[in-house]
């Protein structure tokens, strides 16, 4: 059974830190896309982050870019997404995702949720104000 699950959110103050942790198992995901999502409540889902195992190609959004970092651990099939300098705009519900090896990796297929095709439940970051 293929399972992703993500632990290491709960409540922040603003200007704080917090490192969100996605375990992977139930089957190899070597060459996949592995990426961080979110989603506020009442809003969309938005693209955070995304990562190959190698680490080489390594994308974020807008929002995030220059707070957060993307990382994985291929012994450990865990991928870690640290979170600085917390906003109150952060505020949401964090979702890892793998996506199967595309044929051509790009920001694109990184962050189009609909190329993912397993998911994890989600852990809630809250950054108070």
């Amino acid at each position: 059974q293929v399972q992703l699950v993500e632990s290491g959110g709960g409540l922040v103050q603003a200007g704080g830190s917090l490192r969100l942790s996605c375990a992977a198992s139930g089957r190899s995901f070597s060459g996949y896309v592995m990426g961080w999502f979110r989603r506020a409540a009442g809003k969309e889902r938005e693209f955070v982050a995304a990562t190959t195992w190698s680490g080489r190609s390594i994308y974020y959004g807008d929002s995030v870019k220059g707070r957060f970092t993307i990382s994985g651990d291929s012994v450990k099939d865990t991928i870690y997404l640290q979170m600085n300098s917390l906003k109150s705009e952060d505020t949401a519900a964090y979702y890892c995702a793998a996506a199967p090896p595309p044929p051509y990796y790009n920001r694109d297929y990184a962050a189009t949720d609909a190329k993912y095709t397993y998911w994890g439940q989600g852990t809630q970051v809250t950054v108070s104000s």
